[in-house]
């Protein structure tokens, strides 16, 4: 075990690998901002899991434009959860301050993999939200939601798939075309809905 010492943050990676003390690591590491950054993009190549899962959810909050292209290779880890953690990390923006989005060329086509291929259905509908990004703009992500919605196994990534494919309530929601108004039972429909097929 790497010590815990109040200069350097190793030792609290280490902890993540402690059921007991990896929540406390956890939030240690994330609130000590860019400091932590270093020792956390080490982490990330960890032989434990759960240090793998817990800097890739560190990640979330702290990534910048050159920690972007390691949270993308976590794409591919054999954890279902570092997979879920790094889609989550890719789809969500509340949790970032002053850092842009990744490339699509960089995320859309390892993301419509997920979606499409992988064994594990959480992490195909966190997918879902991560192809739903350029759903507006690129014909392959419309396609593979759109497979998705029809196709998919699992009905719950079916029910996500949907949400981001044209005709969902969250395609509408996000038209860049048309303002989209809320009605009411999850139902998001463009103020002029005669002139956006896809938000219907």
């Amino acid at each position: 075990m790497v010590p815990v010492g109040a200069d350097g943050f190793d030792g609290w990676v280490e902890q993540l690998a402690d059921p007991i003390r990896s929540q406390r690591a956890y939030w240690h590491l994330t609130l000590s901002g860019q400091a932590a950054l270093p020792a956390i993009r080490c982490g990330l190549s960890h032989n434990d899991r759960s240090v793998r899962r817990h800097c890739t959810q560190a990640l979330d909050h702290l990534v910048d434009e050159d920690s972007f292209p390691e949270l993308i290779s976590m794409l591919v880890d054999g954890d279902d959860g570092v997979r879920w953690a790094a889609l989550h990390a890719l789809a969500c923006d509340r949790c970032k301050d002053n850092v842009g989005r990744p490339a699509k060329e960089d995320v859309l086509e390892p993301a419509i993999r997920i979606l499409r291929a992988d064994r594990d259905s959480h992490v195909r509908a966190m997918a879902a939200e991560v192809v739903g990004r350029w759903v507006h703009t690129d014909p392959a992500a419309v396609r593979a939601l759109s497979e998705s919605r029809d196709s998919d196994p699992e009905p719950s990534v079916r029910k996500k798939a949907g949400w981001y494919a044209p005709g969902g309530p969250i395609f509408a929601k996000r038209c860049p075309d048309h303002r989209a108004t809320f009605w009411g039972k999850g139902r998001w429909v463009p103020n002029d809905p005669g002139s956006c097929a896809g938000c219907l």
